[in-house]
């Protein structure tokens, strides 16, 4: 189970969009990674219905924040 978010980069800063969010999400519990603009989430296969819309919020959350 792997999921991409593709977020636009700030012009001239390539990564930074992404980083933001990376940071804010880890200071509100969640551990996300990224690679330049991309958010790749990669959850336990274990992870429940409730457990995937609890990190889709989460995650809509930390992007909201930055954006």
């Amino acid at each position: 189970l792997i999921a991409g978010i593709e977020l636009e980069a700030v012009p001239g800063k390539p990564g930074t969009r992404a980083f933001g969010v990376f940071k804010t999400a880890f200071e509100r519990g969640l551990l996300i990674r990224v690679t330049g603009d991309i958010i790749a989430l990669s959850p336990p296969l274990i992870i429940s219905e409730a457990q995937i819309a609890e990190l889709v919020d989460r995650v809509r959350r930390a992007i909201t924040a930055v954006a």
